[in-house]
């Protein structure tokens, strides 16, 4: 038996190696959920000062245009088929902000956090319907798991939890999310774009699709971005760490990692979402939250073990 074997490290990750089933796809999957754990209150602040679709199509604009030189790869002989897969993808993705965006707005920040969370959850049977691969028995414990602590983590008690219009479009949201990490793993092999130009493609589909329905709903009517320091910040840390980079880590875990994975690795973005709310807008969160906060932890701490081998 191999050395490394025996330490528990197996190839494929920081060096050509991993550790405890955690690699690199796991670790960017993590920093992901902890930048946008604190994207909710940068996005509301925006969308106070600027219509929702409009500040859609500002955020995925200026990702576009940063990532204009990842999009080279597309001048080739596939570029039809690779615009047709990051067009269905980017038009996923948009349904998915729209349902988000609208739906926080009509909904606590507490009850959307529980609501999107419910992806983690979804995820193992639409991977089985769209992919045709039933998960292990501990995915769907798991996903039941981090369903419960996101359900503690985002109400004081069971009481406080609620359903209306926002409630919906939240559902809706975390369904898509699922069919979105799905979608990802079962188109990688039809195109050959790198994770980055796939983001790019995506940006340039939601840019577009977004200013679109909001010129259709406003009648023609468009605003001009307001001329604030912290919009422009704020927009920043939405279009650097929160698009491009989360977008990028997203697509290429998506790739190299189980769709069930992946989702219950971001299923820890609630956690995240309550230490930058404690820590870094003085906003309290009590014993029950904490505990729910502690399953979602387990529960990514345990579909990240690797499977123990059958012996015998």
């Amino acid at each position: 038996m191999d050395s490394k074997q025996v330490r528990g490290i197996a190839p494929g990750a920081w060096g050509g190696r991993k550790w405890a089933g955690i690699g690199a796809a796991e670790i960017m999957l993590l920093l992901v959920a902890a930048v946008w754990g604190g994207s909710y209150a940068v996005a509301k602040q925006a969308t106070q000062q600027l219509p929702v679709l409009e500040f859609i199509a500002l955020r995925f604009g200026l990702t576009f245009v940063v990532l204009l030189p990842a999009l080279k790869p597309l001048f080739n002989a596939q570029w039809r088929q690779g615009v047709a897969v990051g067009g269905l993808l980017g038009a996923n993705l948009l349904a998915i902000f729209v349902c988000e965006t609208f739906g926080v707005s009509l909904t606590t920040a507490s009850n959307a956090a529980f609501l999107i969370s419910l992806c983690v959850a979804l995820t193992p049977f639409v991977e089985w319907w769209l992919l045709g691969q039933r998960p292990e028995r501990r995915m769907f414990w798991a996903a039941g798991l981090s369903a419960l602590g996101a359900a503690m983590l985002s109400a004081t008690s069971p009481a406080d939890i609620s359903v209306g219009w926002g409630d919906g479009l939240m559902v809706i949201a975390a369904f898509l999310r699922a069919v979105m990490v799905c979608l990802t793993r079962r188109l990688a092999g039809r195109h050959s774009m790198s994770a980055l130009t796939l983001t790019a493609v995506q940006s340039g589909v939601m840019a577009l699709g977004a200013a679109a329905l909001s010129l259709i709903a406003s009648k023609g009517a468009w605003h001009m971005p307001p001329a604030t320091a912290s919009f422009w910040w704020g927009m920043a840390y939405l279009v650097l760490l929160c698009t491009v980079f989360a977008f990028f880590a997203q697509n290429h875990a998506a790739s190299r990692s189980s769709p069930s994975r992946v989702s219950l690795l971001m299923g820890s973005e609630p956690v995240f979402g309550a230490l930058i709310a404690v820590y870094g807008f003085g906003e309290t969160v009590g014993a029950w939250g904490w505990a729910g906060g502690l399953l979602i932890v387990v529960a990514a701490w345990w579909v990240t073990m690797p499977r123990k081998p059958v012996t015998g």
